[in-house]
């Protein structure tokens, strides 16, 4: 099972273009409400999340993935139950994701430190990352270390998707996605 978390003020692309990815490669993926059971978007899109973070089970978990924006990841940061579910996660080697701004949750419990990671390219979410000790790749808008992945920004929602399914079922699952999708990227982050 992969859990999606959705914050009020999430960026929707990138929570729905993974969602849709790892579905595609027949991975059980459910979204869970943070700040309730229907969530608002950055742009004001009103979802109706799958389950409450009570009904997250770390036992059947393969992944705790962290969509973005700067409301979404702040509404996330600030609730204790789902920055409690990451530090258990981590500490049992569960796959952790995250995009934009999301990858400053992960900074400040420290989960980061030594380690590569990218985020929204801006001095504020960037500085978090650095101050808690993550190498930034610059060059890269997906890149992943040992069981945490990161991601750049919206535009990066696709490539971190498809490496989520990488991860998750391996290279294979992950190129019949990409060529269902006819996506064809620039440069090749999946490697």
């Amino acid at each position: 099972m992969v859990y999606i978390f959705l914050a009020d003020g999430f960026e929707e692309l990138e929570a729905v273009a993974p969602l849709d990815i790892m579905r595609r490669a027949k991975i059980e993926v459910r979204t869970v409400g943070v700040t309730g059971e229907y969530v608002v978007s950055l742009s004001g899109l009103t979802v109706k999340a799958d389950c409450a973070l009570e009904d997250v089970d770390l036992e059947q978990c393969e992944m705790l993935v962290l969509p973005g924006g700067r409301i979404g990841t702040k509404n996330m940061r600030e609730s204790s139950q789902l920055t409690e579910l990451v530090k258990q996660a981590d500490a049992r080697g569960i796959m952790l994701a995250g995009i934009c701004a999301a990858p400053t949750v992960f900074a400040e419990l420290g989960l980061l430190k030594g380690r590569r990671a990218v985020c929204f390219p801006m001095f504020e979410f960037e500085n978090v990352l650095e101050e808690n000790g993550a190498r930034i790749q610059r060059d890269e808008s997906v890149t992943h270390d040992g069981h945490i992945i990161t991601a750049k920004a919206a535009g990066s929602s696709i490539d971190f998707g498809l490496l989520l399914v990488s991860m998750l079922r391996g290279w294979p699952a992950s190129e019949a996605v990409r060529k269902i999708l006819y996506f064809n990227p620039r440069q090749n982050a999946l490697t």
